[in-house]
């Protein structure tokens, strides 16, 4: 059985809500022991006041919050972190400073040895093994796109449903996942805000408020209530 033990949330913040706020007690359970998590605020340019809203807002959770860009050395606290965070913001900025801090290895071993790892948004888009199913600008460029692949599958955070009263011609999330299927042959689960996953060891179960949609390559979507156990995506 997998040592994996992962809480992926499609977004941070919900309309009407602050912070964290509706995912609050799915955070507390899944960090059921942990007494320090380690910050990671590398998807927002303001890593200082990023930080400091992790910290106060985990702080009313029961948390004491360490930030990675305040560390001397990055490696060694990912090895002393006892859970990690991954922020929102912009994947491509987040996926480069990983790689260049050393980052992306050392948390991707930790995971693997049962490390409790959380992402939201952006740091959701790098559990998977690649980032090619964002939907942020390129706004710096990585080294490549492939992430951390803690899980085989891709993930669409954020994912909206077409508006019929819309007048906007641009593409749906649903035709540029299309188009992501038409070159790679992976999964994407689309998770609408308010929604997250949980993996523990070999178990993945579907949280939150909304169903997802998940595309499989030359299949119709499918549509997964809240509560569902997604197991098969680990393959």
């Amino acid at each position: 059985m997998s040592e994996r033990r992962l809480l992926l949330i499609s977004n941070s913040t919900s309309h009407g809500s602050g912070y964290l706020d509706h995912c609050e007690a799915v955070i507390t359970d899944f960090l059921g022991g942990v007494g320090r998590l380690l910050f990671v605020p590398f998807a927002i340019h303001d890593r200082d006041g990023y930080a400091t809203q992790a910290r106060q807002r985990f702080a009313a959770m029961g948390f004491e919050v360490d930030s990675l860009h305040d560390a001397a050395e990055p490696r060694r606290a990912v090895a002393e972190a006892e859970a990690v965070f991954i922020g929102g913001g912009n994947t491509f900025r987040l996926l480069k400073a990983l790689y260049e801090t050393g980052a992306l290895e050392a948390i991707r071993g930790r995971v693997e040895a049962g490390m409790p790892y959380m992402g939201a948004s952006a740091g959701t888009n790098v559990a998977c093994p690649t980032v090619r199913t964002t939907n942020d600008m390129p706004i710096v460029e990585p080294p490549g796109f492939d992430a951390m692949g803690l899980v085989p599958f891709q993930i669409n955070p954020h994912y909206l449903d077409p508006d019929p009263g819309s007048t906007h011609q641009g593409e749906t999330r649903e035709q540029r996942i299309t188009e992501f299927l038409e070159e790679n042959d992976l999964p994407v689960l689309g998770l609408r805000e308010g929604t997250w996953l949980r993996v523990e060891g070999d178990a993945v179960t579907l949280g939150g408020v909304k169903p997802a949609r998940l595309f499989h390559r030359g299949e119709e979507p499918a549509e997964h209530a809240v509560g569902s156990r997604l197991d098969f995506l680990l393959g």
